[in-house]
């Protein structure tokens, strides 16, 4: 029995799984970079409204991002 298709079929789903990986970890550093930019617009909303908006947001934020990402957002807060 001749193997040597599986192996050819096995070779290019290797390099199409690879080619995925890339793409992911792409968007993933561009998620990363919009979220960065993104972020000071998140404080806006309390110039117009309050805390009390911005704070609801900040909570969600909190939550979402974990306990390292809040103490990062205090301490820019000053």
């Amino acid at each position: 029995m001749n193997v040597q298709p599986v192996l050819d079929a096995l070779d290019i789903q290797e390099d199409a799984a690879r080619a995925a990986a890339d793409n992911l970890r792409t968007l993933q550093a561009w998620l990363r970079d919009a979220e960065t930019q993104l972020e000071p617009l998140a404080r806006v909303p309390s110039m117009f409204f309050g805390s009390s908006l911005s704070d609801e947001g900040s909570q969600t934020s909190r939550a979402r991002r974990g306990p390292v990402a809040s103490l990062a957002t205090l301490r820019m807060r000053g």
